[in-house]
Parts: C-alpha cells; sequence; structure tokens
C-alpha cells in the first residue's frame, strides 16, 4: 500500500462507501488497546485494510480549534492517544484516497473506518505535497543563460536555482500547493504571464518579490511561472506519486492547535533551551510573529488555550519596523485576492526569533528603537568595539522577557540581530547573526550583574590570519591587494545568517553568502578574534538555514535540495596562511539528497527547498542523539536524516503545511516517548494559502516518535 493501485481508478464509482462505528467492539476482542482518553479502530476499504493512511480527529470543543493526526500500521489499525475531552471529527486521508466523511466520536471507543478510493488519479493528485507538483516546474537550460534569452546575462542557473527554491520565492511560503498553483479569478488577464505579475506585487511583501523576479531576473521567471500554472490548468498531472509512510515514519503522532489570527502570520516559536531541553517543561510556546503584529501568542499545551503579550518598544511613537532596511513594506504593493488594499502588518517589535536561556528566560532579536545607532556605538566612542569598528545603524536589536513576571527588557545592540543563539561558555554569551560586516554579541553575566547593554556587548570585523601566526595583527581591506605580512578583512555579502555555538570548542559558526556572495560557512574564534571561510563546493548552489552538532559538525539546507554537512576536522591542509581564503577544504563537505521529485532536465535532483536545518542533540524526538533534521518546506513537514536514511515527517493536515524552525524540548525524561518531541509552526507569511483557505490560523505542532503504530 505504499503507491497508489491505478486499478481502482474509474470502478469506485460504483462502491458504496460507509463509515462503521463500532462501539461495541472491546480493544481485547480487535487487539487495538485504547483507553478513556483514546480512539481505536481499523481502516479499511474494498481492497482491505489501509496501511501507512491518517486518520485526524479535529475539534473545536476546546478554547482553541485542536486536532491529532496518526498513521495506522500494516493491518490498517491505528491509535490516536490522550485526546482531551471533547466531540471530535475524524476522518481518513492517504495517498490514492480521498478524504473519508468525517463521523463525529468521542475518546474511549473503538471506531472502525472505511477509506475512500480516490476516482481518478486527478482526485488522488489533490492531496500530494506541493513538491510533487512545483516539479512540474520548467528550470531554464543552461543554453538559456549568458545573454541568449530575456535572462539577464549576469544571471546563471544556479541564481535561478536559488531564486525559485529557498533563497526566494520559497524563503518565504510554499509553492505548489493547491492555492499557488492555481491562479485566482482577481488575477486573471490577457496571459497568464501577466496574471504572475499582478499576483507578485499583492501585499506588503510585493515590493520585495517584485524586485527579486523583475528586478533581479528581468521579469523573466513569469514566463515559467505561467506557463506552469497554464498546464496545470489544461489537466497536467504530477510525473509522479507520493509514496506512504513506511517503517518508523508510521510511527509519528502529531497534535496541532491554532493561534495567533487568520492575517497574522508567524516566522517561530520557542519551547526550551537548545542547550538543556528540560527547561520549560510542560511549559507555554511562545511565537514570534515577525512583521506582522506586535502581539506574540502565547499557547499553553496542557490547557489548550493561547494568550497574547503585546511587545513594546521604547519609543511608542517610532515608526514601524517596516519599509527601508526590512524584508517587508509599510503598505501593500497591490491588492490581494484575499484581503483587497488591506494593510495587514503593523509591527514595531519585529519579533524574529527567540531562544531559551538556562533560567528559563527568552532572548528575542526583536527591535527596540529606530534604525539610527546611539552614540556609544559610533565613531569618537570609548566602547572598545567601537574604536576598532564604528557602526551607524541597525534594524533590529535585542529583548528579553522573563515568563514569570512578563517584564520585557530591551537590551539596545549596536550591531543588527536576526537569529539568536546562546553559547556553552560561563557566560552564557547569546550570539546574534543579522550582525552584517561584525560579529556581535551579549555577555549575558554581565548585562545580569550591570544591567548595562553597553558594557555587556561588543562585536568584532572577520578577519582571516594570512601571515598564519595564529593571532589577528594589522589586517588590509576588502577593496586591498593581499599582502602575506598581513591578515585580511573579509565581510561575506549578505553578512551573516544562521548562527550556530559550538558545543566542541567555544568557537561559532555562521551560514553566510545566503542572499549574495559566495555561500559558505564562516567560524569566528571568540579567543582570538580570527575567522576562517569554507566556500561551499558548486554543486551545493546555496545555503539557508544551519545548525552544529555534538561533535562540531555543521549541517545546512541546500539549494541544490541536499542537507549539507561540512567536518573542520576532514581537513588535510592549513586552515590559515596565504591560502586559506574558502577552497582549501573542499574534503570536509557532504551531501545527502532530499526526498522527492526532482526538476526535469537537471539530472537527478530534489525540488525540495529546505528552509532550515536543526540538530537534535540531546535526543527529543527519540531517533537518538546528533540527528540532524530540516524543514521539508515542500514536503508538508519536515525530514531526519537517521543511519543515512531520509525519514520523512509529515504534517498531514492542513495540507500546505511549511515551517522556519523548530524546536526539541524533554518534559519527562523518564515519561518515554510522551515526555518529549519536537515543537514547530506554520511559518508560512500567507496562512490564508494552506488547506482551509481565508479565515486559515497558523497552527502550532508537536511531534512525537512513538515505538509503534499502537503505543499509548
Amino acid at each position: 500500500m505504499s503507491t497508489i493501485r491505478t486499478s481502482r481508478f474509474g470502478t469506485v464509482a460504483a462502491v458504496v462507501v460507509l463509515l462503521v462505528a463500532c462501539a461495541a467492539q472491546t480493544g481485547s476482542e480487535s487487539g487495538i488497546p485504547i483507553g478513556e482518553r483514546d480512539l481505536g479502530g481499523v481502516v479499511t476499504s474494498a481492497a482491505g485494510p489501509e496501511a501507512g493512511v491518517w486518520v485526524i480527529a479535529e475539534t473545536t470543543g476546546l478554547p482553541t480549534t485542536y486536532a491529532k493526526m496518526v498513521v495506522t500500521d500494516e493491518r490498517g489499525r491505528y491509535v490516536i492517544p490522550d485526546l482531551p475531552k471533547a466531540s471530535y471529527s475524524v476522518w481518513v486521508r492517504g495517498y490514492g484516497l480521498v478524504d473519508s466523511p468525517k463521523v463525529s466520536a468521542e475518546p474511549g471507543k473503538l471506531l472502525n473506518l472505511t477509506a475512500v478510493p480516490a476516482p481518478s488519479e486527478a482526485a488522488a493528485a489533490q492531496y500530494y505535497p506541493a513538491i510533487y507538483w512545483y516539479s512540474m516546474l520548467e528550470i531554464p537550460a543552461a543554453s538559456q543563460f549568458g545573454g541568449t534569452s530575456r535572462i539577464p546575462k549576469e544571471r546563471t542557473q544556479a541564481d535561478w536555482l536559488k531564486q525559485v527554491k529557498n533563497i526566494g520565492c520559497i524563503g518565504c511560503h510554499q509553492l505548489g500547493q493547491a492555492s499557488t498553483r492555481t491562479i485566482p479569478d482577481m488575477f486573471k488577464s490577457a496571459s497568464s504571464e501577466e496574471a504572475w505579475v499582478r499576483r507578485i506585487q499583492s501585499g506588503q511583501s510585493g515590493e520585495q518579490m517584485t524586485t527579486q523576479l523583475a528586478g533581479n531576473f528581468g521579469g523573466a521567471p513569469y514566463k515559467y511561472y505561467g506557463e506552469w500554472t497554464d498546464r496545470i490548468a489544461k489537466g497536467e498531472l504530477p510525473f509522479t506519486r507520493p509514496s506512504r509512510p513506511q517503517g518508523v515514519e508510521r510511527n509519528v503522532v502529531v497534535t496541532s492547535w491554532e493561534w495567533s489570527t487568520e492575517k497574522h502570520y508567524l516566522h517561530d516559536l520557542i519551547a526550551s533551551d537548545r542547550r538543556n531541553p528540560t527547561v520549560n517543561a510542560h511549559g507555554p510556546l511562545y511565537g514570534s510573529p515577525e512583521y506582522s503584529t506586535d502581539m506574540m501568542p502565547i499557547l499553553d499545551p496542557r490547557t489548550n488555550k493561547v494568550t497574547s503579550f503585546r511587545m513594546p518598544v521604547r519609543d511608542a511613537t517610532m515608526p514601524e519596523a517596516l519599509g527601508p532596511g526590512h524584508a517587508a513594506s509599510i503598505k501593500p504593493l497591490g491588492p490581494s485576492a484575499y484581503w483587497g488594499e488591506e494593510k495587514l502588518w503593523d509591527t514595531r517589535a519585529n519579533n524574529h526569533n527567540a531562544m531559551f536561556d538556562s533560567k528559563g528566560r527568552i532572548w528575542i532579536a526583536a527591535t527596540v528603537r529606530d534604525r539610527d545607532n546611539p552614540r556609544f556605538c559610533k565613531q569618537g566612542s570609548d566602547h572598545p568595539s567601537a574604536k576598532a569598528f564604528p557602526l551607524q545603524q541597525s534594524s533590529r536589536q535585542v529583548a528579553m522577557l522573563e515568563p514569570k513576571t512578563m517584564k520585557y527588557t530591551f537590551v539596545d545592540t549596536c550591531f543588527g540581530t536576526h537569529h539568536p543563539q546562546l553559547g556553552y561558555d560561563a557566560d552564557n554569551t547569546l550570539w546574534l547573526s543579522g550582525t552584517g560586516p561584525v560579529a556581535g554579541w551579549v555577555n549575558t553575566r554581565i548585562f545580569d550583574e550591570t544591567g548595562d547593554a553597553a558594557k555587556a556587548q561588543g562585536w568584532s570585523p572577520f578577519v582571516l590570519d594570512v601571515n598564519g601566526n595564529g593571532r589577528r595583527d594589522e589586517y588590509v581591506e576588502l577593496n586591498q591587494p593581499m599582502d602575506a605580512a598581513k591578515d585580511r578583512r573579509i565581510a561575506p555579502a549578505s553578512g551573516p545568517y544562521a548562527v550556530m555555538p559550538s558545543p566542541v570548542d567555544g568557537s561559532v559558526w555562521y551560514t553566510v553568502g545566503v542572499f549574495a556572495g559566495t555561500p559558505a560557512f564562516l567560524r569566528f574564534d571568540p579567543k582570538t578574534q580570527l575567522s576562517e571561510v569554507f566556500n561551499l563546493p558548486a554543486r551545493g548552489i546555496g545555503i539557508r538555514g544551519g545548525d552544529i552538532d555534538g561533535n562540531g559538525v555543521l549541517w545546512g539546507s541546500g539549494s541544490s535540495g541536499h542537507l549539507i554537512s561540512f567536518d573542520r576536522r576532514k581537513c588535510t591542509g592549513p586552515l590559515n596562511g596565504p591560502k586559506a581564503t574558502g577552497d582549501h577544504c573542499p574534503e570536509g563537505w557532504s551531501f545527502y539528497q532530499y526526498p522527492g521529485p526532482g526538476f526535469r532536465g537537471l539530472g537527478q535532483n530534489s525540488a525540495e527547498s529546505s528552509y532550515y536545518t536543526w540538530v537534535d542533540q540531546h535526543n527529543t524526538l527519540g531517533l537518538g542523539e546528533n540527528v540532524p533534521m530540516s524543514t521539508a518546506n515542500l514536503n508538508d513537514g519536515f525530514v531526519a536524516l537517521k543511519d543515512g536514511k531520509m525519514i520523512l515527517l509529515r504534517i498531514p493536515y492542513p495540507l500546505g503545511f511549511y515551517a522556519k524552525g523548530f524546536d526539541g524540548r524533554i518534559d519527562d525524561p523518564n515519561g518515554g516517548w510522551k515526555g518529549r518531541g519536537l515543537w514547530s509552526t506554520s511559518g508560512d507569511r500567507t496562512p490564508w494559502l494552506m488547506e482551509g483557505g481565508k479565515g486559515s490560523k497558523p497552527r502550532a505542532v508537536h511531534i512525537q516518535l512513538r515505538p509503534d503504530p499502537l503505543a499509548r
């Protein structure tokens, strides 16, 4: 039952599908153990037991909409464990099927369900993950680049792939789900190309999207997107079909809660301290709404209640954190098919990402004031970092929230911020990305002792040890020729993106060159303030989010459709000196192809466009320690690499799940599978594009892995 049986198509119309609730059957009679908080039963169709399909139970009878999803075993059996007391709608979803009629049920009963085979391949394909549709997009052949077509001469095929994958379009939302593979009536015009021009202009990201497609690529992508949706409108279907969950994938339990609002998106959530994932055990989840709103949603999974906290800024009259210097505009460029000309986003606090510390406090990359830096950051200041490298502006700084009191503290930084991560040192140093030409940090011990943000922070330019003496000496600047007797400053294009303090040696790593320049991993040593850079081999195309494992190995989401790793220990040549400028350790790189179909004409590849990679250092899911996992942004969930094999962790409902980050937490180290799990949230900037359409809210999700599909 791993793929669709095409013999079903055309014959199922004669089959009468019934849902049979066998409440009188006992657990011992069916071999399915259930308790008073569980639902269980068998899923069958005319072909027999349906293995590897999802059973979904959803209720609106709790403080927020709640759903739980499990997968059937090889005999079609299922158990949905630990449901809060409520009345649920229950149905079957799976590849090769259409959704079964929903039946009402309450926990504590056996409920046998009848699956509905899809009447046609077209009907079946409506439930495929987005990647199966998006891989139908034509990618221009190599011959179309270099000035031979509408594509600007300076753009390469690698640039194009980065744009249509995780560096461009899929850096903010999924493509290929039903809402994006079709054209809303409002945008239909004389040609599909013109419809895409108009579509891309919609909303407060319209300016940024148009700049990318029309500005950087001369408008050439509109033609390809238009042809893609034209072919789909004419009935073309994906050229391959997804397999149903297999093996350990059938042991996944997904719980979801609606939170935030239908007009606001979330970039991220935080559940615990990634260094010690028992922090905040059983506690609330805190969302990061980025540009959409100042209202931080807070989910208590024990009570299923959602509250919110309005994040302040130091100057309530400051401009919104939108427009120049930001990745969103003050007003929509063009009307939306969903919201017209309504302005949805109005943030000042701009909470992009947050991290728990060991004390249970939350450190946030957030705006606390306008862009112009205070005097201590600038030329003429006596601040040690400003003397070495003054900074004029920052668009986002740091804030700290104490959940017990909800006290919100401003930490004004001279450098910009994007992603925070706490180090493994005694000072609990907070390292930030988004810092531009420098490494930036906040010594939280000093801040706790003094409350003085200026004293607690520091920053340093990135300097290569060209003369090889192990010390940072006088250095030449970016525009100066190499001097073997001096060090050299580098400023990777677009600056640090992901930030990864090492648990091994105290160094700090970044992904760089994400949006421009050469993609690479960059290392900064706080002790010597020297840097090393390792350029991504050409086959990797680009890199976005990344993390580090307990052995110091780096992992990242590659634009080539690979999970990418880099192990500095494998380098055989010198790590400093005049030749250690980026391409000196090709032996350190490894590539692991993501699952899913690839774009045709490019050889073996995956169209997967992963946004972020995270390493489960502490076995918070149950697959083991140091397991790298990526957001599977076109596969409706996540993917983990375990013993060389990719394991998909799909969120089957609502269709179109897209995440930008995730976290792990251990609520009870002795609680077995129930005491641990991953936490994430749908992070699409447009929640109305997922299943359910306008009115849909973001969903927080808890992903757990039990020992077998019937475990309670």
